[in-house]
């Protein structure tokens, strides 16, 4: 198969992405972290249920596996910053901006790997999630409210996916720019979990409305999100939730790009 200047970057950054075991660890990882918040959430909010006396209720198995990726976005994340900083700790980066030297188009390379893998992830991540919670929950002692229809939770898993791919594109970008794993690592988590929940602390109407526009509850309005750490839903549509989203992901890996391109390797 006769690879472009375009493509060969992309199959280069696939092959190196699969040779390090660090990849499977991040996957299995981002899998454990959501099945494990999606079960402890559920069975929370339907033993609260049965606790009140509630005999009456739905329960979506999708709904823990959505508010769990408050928790769960810091191992998704993962990925995107190793695809870069492992570089540059290795010092391998000299090598691929050898053989790339267009700098954006390495970056390029690097997300058009990363997105579709966390993708893929979060989708098969989050139907083994409301799987193990659907099985859970069926049991007498959590009052039978757990629900698991088809179409919906489709449309939940697509938009699980979508929220992995982008977080792991936000720390792409950070990654690429700080090229220290701790220090990108320390940024992504206080941008997708510390800054928010600051803001959201602080009880101030400014700052809680500073707050819903962060990546963390701007993914869980896109999502739908009806149980988070606001009580309720978040207060504005999901459509408008994926344009924040995408603001941030664009942000961030533009950020990363000009530090790129400035910086020697």
């Amino acid at each position: 198969m006769n690879l472009t200047p375009v493509t060969w970057p992309v199959a280069a950054e696939w092959t190196k992405l699969w040779s390090v075991r660090s990849t499977l660890w991040c996957l299995a990882g981002t899998a454990a972290a959501t099945v494990l918040s999606a079960v402890t959430l559920s069975a929370s909010r339907a033993t609260d249920l049965v606790r009140e006396g509630v005999t009456s209720a739905r329960l979506p198995a999708t709904e823990g596996v959505i508010s769990g990726t408050t928790f769960a976005q810091l191992v998704m994340v993962t990925l995107g910053m190793l695809a870069v900083t492992s570089e540059y700790a290795a010092g391998s980066i000299r090598g691929t901006l050898q053989a790339v030297p267009v700098r954006g188009r390495m970056m390029a390379a690097k997300a058009l790997v990363v997105a579709p893998v966390m993708f893929a992830t979060g989708v098969l991540a989050g139907g083994l999630a409301a799987g193990a919670t659907y099985a859970l929950l069926s049991m007498p002692v959590f009052g039978g409210f757990v629900t698991l229809d088809a179409g919906e939770t489709a449309v939940d898993l697509l938009r699980l996916g979508v929220f992995a791919a982008l977080v792991s594109l936000i720390a792409l970008g950070v990654g690429t720019a700080l090229r220290g794993a701790a220090g990108a690592l320390t940024v992504t988590f206080m941008l997708l979990f510390g800054m928010p929940m600051a803001l959201l602390m602080t009880g101030s109407p400014v700052a809680v409305e500073a707050a819903m526009r962060l990546p963390m509850f701007a993914g869980l309005a896109f999502m739908d999100s009806a149980d988070n750490l606001t009580g309720g839903p978040i207060p504005y549509p999901p459509g408008e939730g994926l344009v924040w989203l995408l603001g941030w992901t664009t942000t961030a890996l533009a950020v990363g790009h000009a530090v790129l391109r400035r910086r020697d390797a």
